[in-house]
């Protein structure tokens, strides 16, 4: 049966609209049948493709997830220079950066692809003066196929060097340590080698924490850091001395403000450097420590009840002990209270005090306060105290004075706060602290002891050999040292350590200041003396009055605060 005629303007329709099925195909005709027969193989072939491409991605998964796994594995655990987390900053309290590290270019060839080595190593040594033409001849001449030229260089250099278009010639990317402060926290902070690792200082001891990019925050105060460098260089050089530590530590926490080293260096150059200037004095040189160490003899004392402040002692005679004299620098030839003791910096009084305290009873006092194990600090450089191994009783009458026990400066500064602040012993530290991570600390002596040697320290300051670091609104006090230095055939003539450790403010100590001055020599202004009331005292109150105004310390009215000089009850001396 004919279809019925269609009346739709563009040609005939068929009656069933459904798609033909394909084995009915071969019932259509012309051109309607070629365009079905083409879209049906392009669907076909492009269902395959998709296919394919479906394997493909599927295999390479599945070697990349299973097959190759262990491979990628030993990859990712080899760093690329690209991800490498940079070396961390080390910044002060106030965020002042004292390290920090940046991109430089390192200038390697090989030398197979140098046409003319001699050529080369010329136009190299114009741009780098500081390499010899004769020994980059001989690098670019090598069989290698790998030489350094030049490790850090300056972005005039690297672009000096690309200029010359060299073939051969290329840069790698890395990292050069930098000190902002330059030698001015050379000691504390240290410094790093080439490939940037720790050497020295905190670079040495925070090496994983700094490489892993975490920074460390220290508690140098950079201000306080200035005021101690320049006020200890200028007694180094009033002095004609060869070299001198000196640190600011918070008495209540133990932070360490300011820690300065006389000859320094700069930690760029570390490698230049001599060992004189490398040798940290403040942390690693150990020296016997003279009368400040009659502060610890006294509190010993005191603590225990064998003696009171206004008690005496006859230092009218030297003493004669194993065949040794103990005598006074400047004798007061009478009987002395403790106060005057101090006052005085008797030796005499000193030993004879000691005496009263026992062998055994002062042996376990130092302990208790450090002197007799290393320093606790977070550098490396600490130096081990030296004492006598069999502690007899002549031992105990010169240590009482600072003489056959030697420590580190530190080790002195820590004592001494733990003396004023209350009894409370706490580690020394070089980084930052908030309040809730100051240490409890361990008491050493009772609080009203403390109370009695702040009124000691300040009557030296007052009436007695610690004149010069006086200081007008600031009650300072503190202690005169002088100790004969020793060498490898005893004492030496005429050479000397001088220090003052100063407190402030004494009637509520927030500081411990130390000055140690190496073998100064008298000047025309010090009458022929080099001690620590003539060379530390003056440089202590100089930093005293300079830092007490940044630290927000506002000065007091002296009048207003009772004279230490009550403590003296003896005729001679009382007012």
């Amino acid at each position: 049966m004919k279809p019925r005629p269609s009346r739709h303007p563009h040609g005939p329709q068929l009656a069933d609209p459904r798609p033909p099925r394909f084995e009915d195909l071969h019932a259509l005709d012309g051109e309607r049948k070629r365009v079905l027969e083409t879209g049906y193989l392009r669907l076909i072939f492009g269902g395959g493709l998709f296919l394919v491409a479906f394997l493909a991605i599927s295999l390479r998964l599945l070697e990349v997830g299973v097959w190759d796994g262990g491979g990628e594995r030993e990859s990712a655990q080899t760093p690329s220079r690209d991800l490498a987390v940079a070396r961390a900053d080390i910044l002060d309290r106030n965020g002042v950066l004292l390290a920090t590290s940046l991109a430089t270019a390192s200038l390697y060839a090989d030398p197979q692809q140098i046409g003319d080595p001699a050529d080369t190593a010329a136009k190299l040594a114009e741009i780098l003066p500081e390499l010899s033409t004769a020994e980059l001849t001989a690098k670019l001449s090598a069989h290698s196929r790998f030489v350094w030229i030049k490790r850090d260089l300056t972005p005039r250099q690297q672009y000096a060097v690309n200029r010359l278009g060299i073939p051969g010639l290329a840069f790698q990317s890395e990292e050069r340590r930098v000190y902002p402060q330059s030698s001015l926290t050379a000691h504390v902070v240290g410094f790093t080698d080439v490939d940037n690792r720790g050497l020295a200082g905190i670079e040495q001891s925070f090496d994983d924490v700094l490489k892993s990019g975490q920074p460390v925050q220290l508690s140098l105060d950079l201000r306080v850091q200035h005021i101690l460098h320049d006020e200890l260089q200028r007694a180094i050089d009033d002095f004609s001395a060869i070299g001198g530590a000196g640190m600011v530590m918070d008495v209540n926490t133990g932070e360490i403000l300011a820690m300065v080293s006389l000859p320094d260096f700069d930690p760029v150059d570390a490698g230049t450097a001599t060992p004189d200037q490398r040798f940290n004095r403040a942390t690693l040189g150990v020296y016997e420590m003279g009368s400040t160490f009659k502060v610890f003899n006294t509190a010993a004392a005191l603590d225990s009840g064998v003696i009171g402040i206004n008690d005496s002692v006859d230092a009218s005679h030297p003493l004669r002990v194993a065949g040794f004299t103990i005598s006074d620098f400047h004798p007061e030839n009478r009987p002395l209270t403790v106060s005057e003791v101090i006052m005085y910096s008797s030796n005499i009084g000193s030993a004879l005090i000691a005496q009263r305290i026992g062998t055994e009873r002062q042996r376990k006092f130092m302990d208790s306060i450090g002197m007799l194990r290393r320093a606790s600090i977070e550098i490396p450089e600490a130096g081990a105290p030296m004492y006598p191994a069999d502690w007899r009783p002549i031992n105990t009458m010169t240590i009482a004075y600072g003489h056959g026990i030697a420590v580190s400066a530190l080790h002195l500064a820590s004592g001494i706060a733990a003396m004023v602040n209350g009894g409370i012993m706490r580690p020394a530290t070089l980084i930052h602290r908030t309040p809730d991570q100051v240490s409890d600390g361990q008491r050493v002596i009772k609080a009203e002891t403390s109370a009695e040697i702040r009124q000691l320290l300040r009557l030296v300051v007052e009436r007695g050999t610690g004149k010069k670091a006086d200081v007008p609104g600031y009650l300072v006090g503190g202690k005169t040292g002088t100790a004969d230095k020793l060498g490898s055939h005893g004492y030496v003539a005429n050479a000397r350590m001088a220090s003052f450790v100063g407190v402030f403010p004494i009637n509520a100590p927030r500081y411990v200041v130390l000055a140690m001055v190496d073998d100064p020599k008298p000047n025309a202004s010090s009458y022929g003396y080099a001690t620590g009331g003539w060379v530390a005292a003056p440089a202590v109150g100089r930093i005293v009055q300079r830092m007490a105004p940044l630290l927000g310390i506002p000065p007091q009215d002296q009048n207003e605060t009772p004279s230490a000089t009550a403590l003296l009850v003896s005729a001679r001396g009382t007012e």
